[in-house]
C-alpha cells in the first residue's frame, strides 16, 4: 500500500505489479533476517537425518535474499519467481515439524503453538504462493 501511495505521489502512474513485487521483496528481507537471528531455533526446524542444519538456514536466508531481489531484475525475474515458489512449498514440512514438537523456532524452545499455528502459517504459504505467482510470473 505504501508503494502506490509514494508512486501516485511521485508520477501519478501507480505500477501494481512493481507495488506488489515490492511488497513480496520487503517480507522476504524480514524473513531473512530472522534466519541469521534465529539461526538455532530456525535449524531444528529441518528433519533430523539431515546435516550442516545451521549452515542450510544461512543458505536461505541468502537464498531469500538473492530471490528478493531477483524479482525486480527482468532477466532473471521468472526464474527468480519459480524459485521462491519452489522454496515456499518445500520449506511447509519444516513447518509442519515445528508445529508438531510445538517449537518456538525464535527461541528454540519447545514451548510454540504447537498444531494451531499451521492454521495460519499453511494459509499465509499459499497466500505468499498466490501473491508471488501473480506479481511476479503473471504481472511482468
Amino acid at each position: 500500500m505504501l508503494s502506490i501511495i509514494i508512486q501516485k505521489l511521485l508520477n501519478q502512474d501507480i505500477n501494481f505489479a512493481f507495488a506488489g513485487r515490492l511488497a513480496l521483496s520487503v517480507m522476504l528481507i524480514f524473513t531473512t533476517i530472522g534466519h541469521f537471528i534465529f539461526t538455532e531455533g530456525m535449524s531444528k526446524m529441518i528433519p533430523h537425518f539431515i546435516p550442516l542444519k545451521k549452515s542450510i538456514v544461512i543458505l536461505t536466508g541468502f537464498l531469500e535474499l538473492l530471490i528478493s531481489v531477483g524479482i525486480f531484475i527482468p532477466n532473471i525475474r521468472l526464474l527468480s519467481g519459480w524459485g521462491l515458489i519452489v522454496f515456499l512449498i518445500i520449506i511447509v514440512p519444516t513447518n509442519i515439524k515445528a508445529s508438531i514438537e510445538n517449537l518456538n523456532y525464535q527461541t528454540g524452545s519447545y514451548d510454540g503453538n504447537g498444531l494451531s499455528y499451521l492454521w495460519f502459517r499453511i494459509p499465509l504459504q499459499l497466500f505468499f504462493i498466490c501473491w508471488t505467482y501473480f506479481f511476479v510470473i503473471l504481472k511482468k
